[in-house]
């Protein structure tokens, strides 16, 4: 359930709560990625001591592996993973648009050649709703299509009215599985689709509200569209997605482009950015707390020559944030020493963090809010 608390008097943003199963989420809120049961090097003793209430998980990898008869055995992910935050599923629909040589799309669902050894699986709303109900998710997604960029007219036309069909199958499957999932107490949640096209993303928008769903994302998104044509049609949604429910971003984002998007009313975020390129050696750190300037965080290349003799803290300590306790202790040196020999504790210490960068960008965005600043 969404409590929409106020509306901030400068822009969109608004602050509300997300009651979950597991907990009750303060909103704008940012989901670390755990596609496939675990965010990349860390455990989830490092996730609870992050602070992070939530994670994301992806149904297409988790149907391939553990598979649903492991999930039912350990009477979902939770379990399986020892994790009594909230869980979010993306419902397979990005597989749909990133494996888009190995897939094939029709009225009934999309059929995948496995990634990992090429059977073939067709995935329907059907299916991805039983998927995600085993899995236990508190955040269920509707199956979508994910259209790519440049795509006409006529195509996001006819997908966009695919997308609807399968959002009311998927809501048919959701409803009638309640009794058997692993966590009856989920919540279903609609795509908005369209592409860059303001009007069909309103249609998309509008015949998703005539089935009704308990949350809304906008999805199709960051996908290699420019950042303004997202900020246009985030824009356009804000009047025609219901007040009363939570807004989804869907996929990437750079932490100037988050605090546009809240601006804009969005209320849940997801990005592989702190962690992917975490193992890539970039480090996001603040600048200073106006958020208002999108040069309030800088990136710094950790592997880069300049820092091999450096003696300067991974992060800085802080007395109120068990996890600089353990970062702070290594320095910029060393952990450059640890990417050129390849060591995976470097994956570890940057993942570590970037996610605590951007969940505590999430804390001061709220802040930010309740202050009257954004």
């Amino acid at each position: 359930m969404f409590t929409k608390r106020f509306e901030s008097s400068l822009s969109h943003a608004r602050r509300g709560t997300l009651t979950t199963g597991h907990g009750t989420l303060e909103t704008p809120f940012f989901m670390p990625i755990a596609t496939k049961g675990a965010v990349k090097t860390l455990s989830s003793f490092d996730i609870e001591r992050l602070g992070s209430p939530i994670l994301l998980s992806n149904t297409y990898h988790l149907y391939l592996r553990p598979g649903l008869e492991v999930m039912r055995h350990f009477g979902g992910l939770h379990k399986l993973m020892s994790w009594e935050g909230a869980l979010l599923t993306d419902s397979g629909g990005y597989q749909v648009f990133s494996l888009a040589k190995m897939r094939k799309i029709t009225e009934e669902g999309a059929t995948f050649a496995s990634h990992i050894d090429g059977s073939r699986h067709l995935l329907t709303p059907e299916l991805s709703m039983e998927i995600q109900q085993a899995i236990g998710s508190d955040i269920v997604m509707v199956l979508d299509e994910c259209t790519p960029p440049g795509s006409t007219y006529e195509y996001l036309r006819d997908s966009i009215a695919r997308t609807t069909r399968w959002a009311k199958r998927s809501k048919d499957a959701f409803v009638a599985g309640r009794s058997t999932s692993n966590n009856p107490s989920s919540q279903l949640f609609g795509i908005v689709q369209g592409g860059v096209d303001e009007k069909l993303r309103c249609e998309s928008a509008r015949a998703l509200k005539e089935i009704g769903f308990d949350g809304y994302a906008i999805g199709g998104l960051s996908v290699g569209e420019a950042f303004a044509d997202s900020c246009r049609i985030v824009e356009a949604l804000h009047e025609e997605l219901p007040k009363d429910a939570p807004r989804y971003f869907m996929g990437g984002a750079k932490p100037e482009e988050i605090v546009a998007y809240v601006k804009r009313g969005v209320d849940m975020f997801d990005c592989v950015i702190p962690t992917r390129n975490a193992r890539h050696g970039l480090l996001y750190r603040f600048v200073h707390d106006d958020l208002s300037r999108p040069d309030f965080y800088e990136a710094i290349h950790v592997t880069n020559e300049a820092h091999k003799m450096s003696d300067e803290p991974l992060v800085a300590f802080d007395a109120n944030d068990p996890i600089t306790a353990e970062l702070s202790r290594y320095t910029m040196g060393y952990v450059r020493h640890l990417f050129t020999v390849e060591e995976v504790l470097a994956h570890r210490l940057m993942t570590l963090a970037n996610v605590r960068f951007y969940l505590e960008l999430m804390r001061r965005i709220r802040v930010a809010i309740d202050d009257g600043k954004l």
